[in-house]
């Protein structure tokens, strides 16, 4: 078993702490928080030890799960590598792309396992989807979300938009060209809705909005691919494909329409499958993932690297959105 320490144990670490309980692979020696009352709730709801210092709680475990918000990230993960710890990181990874590439040099001179919490490539719909998505050529991702003011200490995009990104990056196999985006901060002092256009070497197209000033939540992405259409609803864990086959003088299924494109060419059913969704819980999966990849000595399934390159992603669509936002004002003066 592998000795883990959390560090952070507010809304979402003490969701990482009830999973790790359920994951044989790990033996949970406790936790570090700086909130007193979070302390004692978590102490006595998961009866686990909680340690008076983060370095004392490092020393005594192999692994580190840092769930602290994102300002602290890269200091915690650094001085755990240092200690030749394995490090699970919530996303984003860590506050600028800068700090990413320092984090990689020294977890490659720890030489040990860091994994990115970009949790939603481990969503059972997601999952599900995988096998059907073969070179789309156009993606639109809608993730949107009422107000909630935790979360607002980042712009929605490193908030929000950062899922999907981290999921186009994985899905298209080319080299990202070109980025356009715009948005507007409506309650807080960052952008709250932003769309973003980014626009491959393989002449795909992916095309993302994200909000938290929605009052209808959706969590969707929709893949158009050559003779395919596939619709993942990561909220409510769905997936949908639509696909044509060619006739080929083969049974005609009566229930199902026909595309006759005409100029001679061959016509096609179009049919529809709902893949099975096998119900799991998503982070507890990519943290069984992470202990694989440590206990295996295997690459982590995200790794550093793909953290590193959502968050620069992420920064460029910041950029371009800064960018838009100052023309527009100096356009009004």
């Amino acid at each position: 078993m592998l000795k883990i320490g959390v560090i952070g144990a507010g809304h979402l670490g003490k969701i990482h702490i009830k999973c790790i309980k359920e994951i044989p692979e790990f033996e949970l020696v406790g936790f570090f928080d700086t909130d007193e009352s979070i302390v004692q709730s978590v102490s006595n709801e998961f009866g686990i030890r909680n340690f008076d210092s983060i370095d004392e709680l490092i020393s005594k475990v192999e692994v580190i799960d840092i769930v602290t918000p994102t300002i602290a990230h890269f200091g915690l993960a650094a001085r755990a590598l240092k200690q030749f710890k394995h490090v699970f990181i919530e996303k984003p990874i860590v506050t600028t792309p800068e700090e990413a590439l320092k984090l990689i040099d020294i977890a490659s001179e720890a030489n040990v396992k860091v994994q990115v919490g970009h949790v939603e490539r481990y969503n059972p719909a997601m999952v599900a989807a995988r096998p059907f998505i073969d070179n789309p050529m156009f993606i639109e991702v809608h993730r949107l979300a009422g107000f909630n003011p935790r979360g607002t200490d980042v712009p929605v995009i490193l908030d929000l938009m950062i899922h999907d990104i981290d999921i186009i990056l994985h899905t298209v196999k080319a080299n990202l060209r070109k980025i356009s985006a715009s948005g507007v901060a409506v309650i807080t002092d960052t952008p709250d809705i932003v769309n973003a256009r980014l626009e491959f070497d393989n002449g795909c197209v992916a095309n993302l909005t994200a909000s938290r000033i929605s009052l209808t939540p959706m969590r969707k992405a929709r893949f158009f691919q050559r003779d395919a259409y596939i619709s993942v609803d990561f909220l409510n864990k769905k997936t949908e494909v639509a696909f044509l086959k060619n006739i080929n003088g083969g049974e005609i299924n009566p229930f199902l329409p026909i595309l006759e494109p005409g100029n001679g060419r061959e016509a096609k059913q179009i049919h529809f499958e709902r893949p099975l969704i096998i119900s799991t819980n998503a982070i507890q999966t990519e943290l069984s993932s992470f202990a694989k990849a440590i206990i295996e000595n295997i690459t982590p399934e995200v790794t550093i690297s793909d953290g590193y390159q959502a968050l620069k992603v992420a920064f460029q669509i910041l950029g371009k959105v800064e960018s838009a936002v100052n023309q527009s004002k100096s356009a009004q003066h």
